[in-house]
């Protein structure tokens, strides 16, 4: 059998390594194996500065990110860049139909943008920040989760998505040492920062107040707290309120709560992560709710 003259491979051969590096490329692209970690891609995380964004301006990336955020009718499209094996994924019709350019690109060309490290799965949105919502449209919510000053992108948008799941109306959070609407939040949120209100505030304890007025009992959650969480839930309408790891409920904010409450713990850890204190508040308030 004839060998090629590059590498004294056959053909064959040949042909099935590029289909297995078409396959791995795709299944790279898709998010769904890691990018090995070289010396080259090392160098070019060292090397890569994030852009300079407009106040206006927020990059979105992620296959299920990006869909939540065009699906959504209030979030405004600037331009989208996706490769063509997202673009299938996607399900997008003919990009001459659509009111907003786009841009078929590879993945290298995202990295440039995002940096190598962010899985972006092909496809990267540029638009504009969603609407600012105000706590007078809350009326109707009985649940509502409140965060004094939890910083971390990625435990805040896990948080987005636990209150999508049960149902929440609001994540409300300071504007001051609190993530703002971006590719990360947006991307660990995985669609939930589109179907949940996320509102930051200047003043938290000025924004429980105005929270009472509306008919909420706010329950501030603390590893120290004097009752158990479930006994402190009260009335119809709740806002849940969860501080920063390590720090907790800042004195200002558990002196305005309604009442201070603790998850219970049997084992031997006694705190947990926000996110997943969050979760089982939920999880509680719901049931209380449902009686």
């Amino acid at each position: 059998m004839s060998k090629d003259d590059a590498g004294g491979k056959n053909a064959k051969d040949t042909h099935y390594a590029k289909l297995r590096r078409a396959h791995r490329d795709q299944r790279r692209e898709r998010g769904e194996i890691p990018t090995p970690k070289t010396d080259r891609r090392h160098r070019q995380a060292e090397d890569w500065k994030a852009p300079a964004l407009a106040p206006d301006q927020v990059l979105l990336y992620g296959l299920h990110t990006v869909r939540a955020a065009l699906d959504n009718p209030e979030r405004q499209v600037v331009k989208l860049s996706v490769t063509k094996n997202a673009a299938q994924r996607l399900e997008l019709p003919d990009p001459s139909t659509l009111p907003y350019p786009v841009e078929t690109v590879l993945p290298s060309d995202i990295d440039k943008v995002l940096g190598p490290d962010a899985i972006h799965q092909g496809v990267m949105l540029e638009t504009r920040p969603l609407p600012v919502r105000r706590l007078g449209a809350l009326k109707a919510s009985p649940l509502i989760l409140v965060l004094d000053q939890v910083t971390d992108p990625h435990n805040v948008g896990a948080i987005l998505r636990t209150a999508v799941a049960f149902g929440a109306g609001a994540v409300i959070t300071t504007m001051r040492h609190s993530p703002t609407e971006s590719g990360v939040l947006a991307k660990s949120a995985s669609g939930a920062l589109e179907l949940i209100p996320y509102i930051q505030i200047t003043n938290l304890a000025d924004a429980l107040e105005e929270l009472h007025a509306l008919g909420f009992y706010s329950v501030g959650l603390d590893s120290e707290g004097p009752e158990p969480f479930e006994r402190t839930l009260s009335g119809e309408k709740v806002a849940l309120v969860l501080g920063s790891e390590g720090k907790g409920l800042r004195q200002k904010t558990r002196a305005t709560c309604k009442a201070l409450a603790r998850l219970d713990m049997p084992g031997a850890i006694k705190s947990l992560n926000v996110s997943n204190a969050a979760a089982i508040a939920l999880y509680a308030a719901r049931q209380y709710l449902a009686k």
